[in-house]
C-alpha cells in the first residue's frame, strides 16, 4: 500500500524505521509522544535534499512553538478541560487567559482544514484502587454551538 501511494515511499519506509528506532529507546509511549512534542516543529522535509526532497510530510508542534506559522491541516488534540486550559493554569485569571490564548493560536493555524479532538476518557495518576481514568469535558475555550458538534 505505501510503494502505491507515495512514489518516493523507501524515504518514507526509512523514516518510519528511524521513528520506531527512537521510539524503543523510550520506556514508554507516553514519555516518547511527550519528549517528540516538546521539541520545536520540523519535518523529515527539513532534514532531506534532492532527490528526495518531500512536500507531503507531518509536522508534530506545541501550540507555543506554532505562533507564527501555518499548515494546510491541524489537528489539535486533547481540548479538554485540565489539557486547555492546563490545570495548572486554572488557579489564576491571568494564566486562563494566557491559555485562551493559546489555544486561539492553535485553532487559527490551519489553512484549509481544522480538526479538534475531545478524549472521551483521560488518564490520571490515582495510586487508589478506583479506576484511574476520569470523563473529559470539552474545553471551556469553545462556544455553546461549537461544542454541540462535538
Amino acid at each position: 500500500m505505501f510503494a502505491r501511494r507515495y512514489p518516493a515511499f523507501r524515504s518514507r519506509l526509512h523514516d518510519l524505521e528511524q521513528l520506531e528506532l527512537i521510539a524503543g529507546g523510550y520506556a514508554s509511549r507516553g514519555r516518547f509522544i511527550a519528549d517528540l512534542t516538546i521539541d520545536p516543529p520540523s519535518g523529515t522535509g527539513d532534514l532531506a535534499g534532492p532527490p528526495l526532497l518531500d512536500e507531503d510530510f507531518v509536522v508534530l508542534s506545541t501550540i507555543h512553538s506554532a505562533k507564527g506559522s501555518e499548515w494546510d491541516v491541524v489537528h489539535v488534540i486533547h481540548a479538554a478541560d485540565g489539557m486547555i486550559p492546563s490545570d495548572m493554569a486554572t488557579g489564576d485569571a491571568d494564566q486562563v487567559e494566557e491559555e485562551r490564548r493559546l489555544f486561539y493560536v492553535a485553532l487559527t493555524r490551519a489553512r484549509d482544514a481544522l480538526y479538534v479532538y475531545v478524549p472521551l476518557r483521560y488518564s490520571r495518576r490515582n495510586r487508589g484502587l478506583e479506576d484511574r481514568h476520569s470523563y473529559s469535558q470539552t474545553t471551556r475555550f469553545l462556544p455553546g454551538p461549537v461544542r454541540a458538534l462535538f
